[in-house]
């Protein structure tokens, strides 16, 4: 990765096996997206173990340059359900507390130093801001927070201000949901 976003340094940056395992499993063909060699190596990974973060990179990469978008937001919907969801559903009661537990999932599956991470910018009934400065590629994090969102029944829009990938420091995800009850906000305190 020739340009990193602000703050990522990435000293020994790792992810879990489950994050690299969910790009197989929302691929119908993974070989003619990923190539025999890719393909063989993401073969050899276990679910619980820890990989370099590079394997999950460069095949977000080879998906980005073959199928596109929605390839990649469907990873991120699979890669949320495989890696989260059932941890998700006992912690969580509002998309309040997926918003503002983002970075605590993303330190979940991702080990290493200054790996960059999650910030809500701002949080409002029906709307939100995210600012990610992590090096995943940011159509799949579009399909980890819808994914996330749609666990605690909330029905959401995810579209960016900003993007890494069009030349910005970081992805500035705006959330928007015609949810503004307590789903959306949680009890109030």
């Amino acid at each position: 990765m020739e340009r990193k976003p602000r703050g990522y340094v990435g000293l020994n940056h790792e992810t879990i096996g489950s994050d690299i395992l969910a790009v197989l499993k929302a691929l119908h063909a993974p070989e003619r997206a990923l190539g025999s060699e890719l393909l063989a190596r993401l073969n050899t990974v276990k679910a619980d173990q820890w990989y370099p973060i590079s394997w999950l990179l460069e095949a977000l990469e080879a998906m980005d340059q073959k199928l596109g978008t929605y390839a990649l937001r469907n990873v991120g919907w699979k890669l949320f359900e495989l890696s989260h969801a059932e941890t998700v559903k006992k912690v969580a009661s509002s998309a309040r507390d997926i918003l503002y537990g983002f970075d605590g999932f993303y330190r979940h599956a991702n080990r290493g130093g200054n790996i960059g991470g999650w910030k809500v910018l701002s949080f409002a009934p029906g709307h939100a801001e995210l600012d990610k400065t992590t090096p995943h590629h940011c159509m799949m994090e579009e399909g980890i927070i819808q994914e996330a969102l749609r666990t605690m029944g909330v029905k959401s829009e995810v579209t960016q201000r900003e993007c890494f990938r069009k030349g910005a420091e970081s992805c500035v995800f705006l959330i928007d949901s015609p949810i503004r009850d307590a789903r959306w906000s949680g009890m109030p305190r």
